[in-house]
């Protein structure tokens, strides 16, 4: 429950707000899932930017994560992360950093895709992944790719080859467990085929990683591979509750907003969370369900029925009835706080410096856990 905002006490609206007890639920879910398939847990860390949540995704022993940033290695490196995946593909121009980061006792790997890239790391020195598309999604190699074979003898020539990983993001375009499920089977064959086409020549594949949200909660078989990614999880969204992977109760992260105004002849209600606040994501407007900008919440956060954000501009929403709707906009009085769920969590966490942490614990006080940005 949210701490009273009334008075000295009161939050600055907007206001980033973090539920503890529904992100420690999600958290343990995903944990029990790895242990059930088998495999070990790298957490994607690009969503949270906190060491704070870090420290509560590894059990506060720093483990194994995954970034999207060199600002990420270095932060959570300090903090005590030994073994990071920096999981975007490598520009030559970063292998300096890479480089530094190794020689502090960071075991940082990266991850390419091209000969070009394999030869610039075998001369920094730096151990890599071979990355596979396994849906079409983004970046990567086809597993029949005969340039595979040719980039792991590149690397393990200079004893840079690790194994190979891929990401099914063209999840995110599914519904449902059984499809996500299939995207599953269809990125765990990948990386596998893949891997065994590297052993085949007489390569080494040690690590065979594979993941994303949708298909680390729906996998019914990882046989082969090592390690399990995903990082929203710990959070979930509005995106994520879409394609049912999880449930509105489930969403951890929040912006808290205040009422500032009404234009009732257009059903209109003006909050003080525009897109600098919640960010431009759309990312529902593609599914059965357009959220808008995002889904409105009481103060404590149960949902208000068929209110969203329907516009938004730099520092102000719009606050609307759904088209379709068919009950009345609510009595929401200039200067009442509400709580917006967000579309996708990660493009609304990183327009804050610092997470207001509701705790688990019934009754205590809010907590700031700092979050940082950069890359």
């Amino acid at each position: 429950m949210l701490p009273d905002q009334t008075g000295s006490n009161a939050l600055t609206t907007p206001a980033l707000l973090l539920d503890e007890a529904r992100m420690m639920r999600n958290i343990t879910r995903l944990a029990k899932r790895a242990e059930d398939l088998g495999v070990s847990l790298r957490p994607h860390m690009k969503t949270a930017k906190s060491t704070e949540i870090a420290r509560r995704v590894t059990g506060a022993v720093p483990g194994p994560i995954t970034v999207s940033t060199l600002a990420e290695v270095e932060v959570f490196h300090a903090a005590g992360h030994a073994d990071i995946l920096y999981a975007v593909g490598i520009a030559p121009q970063k292998l300096a950093r890479v480089k530094a980061l190794r020689e502090r006792r960071c075991d940082l790997v990266v991850i390419l895709d091209s000969a070009v890239q394999a030869r610039a790391v075998v001369a920094a020195g730096v151990p890599a992944l071979i990355e596979i598309d396994s849906d079409g999604h983004r970046g990567g190699l086809v597993p029949g790719d005969p340039a595979l074979v040719g980039i792991g003898r590149i690397l393990h020539a200079g004893g840079c080859l690790r194994g190979v990983m891929t990401h099914a993001g063209e999840s995110y375009t599914v519904r449902g467990t059984a499809a996500h499920a299939d995207f599953a089977d269809r990125e765990r064959g990948a990386a596998v085929t893949a891997a065994e086409a590297l052993r085949a020549a007489g390569l080494p594949c040690p690590v065979v990683s594979v993941g994303s949200t949708p298909t680390a909660h729906a996998a019914r078989d990882l046989t082969g591979v090592t390690e399990l990614r995903a990082g929203v999880y710990m959070f979930f969204d509005l995106v994520m509750a879409g394609i049912g992977v999880c449930t509105l109760d489930d969403i951890a992260l929040s912006v808290l907003t205040t009422v500032i105004g009404h234009q009732s002849a257009k059903g209109w209600v003006m909050v003080d969370a525009g897109w600098m606040a919640l960010s431009r994501d759309r990312g529902t407007a593609a599914q059965d369900v357009d959220q808008g900008y995002g889904l409105v919440c009481d103060a404590q956060g149960r949902v208000v029925p068929d209110l969203i954000v329907s516009s938004a501009n730099q520092e102000h929403g719009i606050l609307s009835l759904r088209p379709g709707a068919a009950g009345r906009l609510p009595d929401l009085p200039v200067g009442t706080p509400l709580r917006i769920l967000p579309n996708h969590a990660c493009a609304t966490a990183a327009q804050y410096s610092a997470y207001n942490v509701i705790p688990s614990t019934p009754g205590a006080p809010l907590r700031i856990w700092p979050r940082f940005g950069g890359w």
